[in-house]
């Protein structure tokens, strides 16, 4: 299991800089202030966008089967179905572009949507319910507290953009012009993306995996389910 997760970890990192040497590279054309991310998804390059969020989707799928491998989390679990919601989210929005919503409405880019608004909130609630019961354990409360804290992190940003909305609605404007949407959005992906390279690290360390019990206590198992 700490191949899966290092392999995981790979895929990410991998799919993180593509990403980014994306965005990097078409600075001068897409503004990181107003432009979404998948704007990349658009043009003669929007393959190596896609290729990037597959990675990602890949290696948090690999860095799920780990924590689930190591007891971290159980495969049934509402914070492992979050994760592959995650992952699903991820590939729909690689696989259907980004719509250009001034010409009218598009069913791939209501698809693309979707998909972007459910891995954006599967993130930060599978971090949330996977750390929760370790947050007090000896052995594993860094990673736990960490996690829980990115994983919060994330939620806030989405929180901001769904103010933002409501805002938005309320005063008749088009709520992408109330709040800098893609700085916002870049800000979210960064946190989330974090919170998802620690969940690798931490099922990536040796030794088996610990129950937290009553209070601080913890006893020592192969495996333990999430509770």
């Amino acid at each position: 299991m700490q191949r899966a997760a290092q392999a995981g970890l790979g895929a990410v990192g991998a799919g993180a800089m593509i990403v980014l040497g994306l965005d990097l590279a078409y600075l001068a054309e897409i503004d990181p202030f107003r432009r979404t991310i998948s704007e990349h998804g658009l043009g003669e390059h929007g393959w190596l966008f896609a290729l990037g969020l597959a990675l990602l989707a890949a290696g948090s799928l690999a860095i799920g089967a780990s924590l689930v491998g190591r007891g971290v989390a159980a495969v049934r679990s509402s914070g492992t179905v979050a994760l592959t919601a995650w992952s699903a989210g991820l590939l729909v929005a690689a696989w259907f572009p980004k719509h250009d919503w001034s010409v009218g409405p598009s069913l791939g880019g209501s698809i693309h949507r979707v998909g972007g608004i459910v891995a954006f909130l599967s993130l930060p609630l599978a971090a949330l319910v996977i750390a929760r019961p370790w947050r007090r354990h000896p052995q594993w409360r860094r990673p736990a507290l960490a996690v829980s804290a990115l994983g919060l992190g994330s939620l806030l940003w989405v929180l901001g953009i769904a103010g933002g909305v409501a805002v938005a609605e309320y005063g008749g404007l088009r709520w992408w012009q109330v709040m800098p949407l893609g700085l916002v959005e870049r800000g979210m992906a960064v946190t989330e993306v974090a919170a998802l390279v620690v969940l690798g690290l931490w099922a990536a360390r040796g030794g088996a995996a610990a129950r937290p019990g009553p209070g601080s206590a913890a006893q020592l198992t192969p495996r333990s389910p999430e509770r």
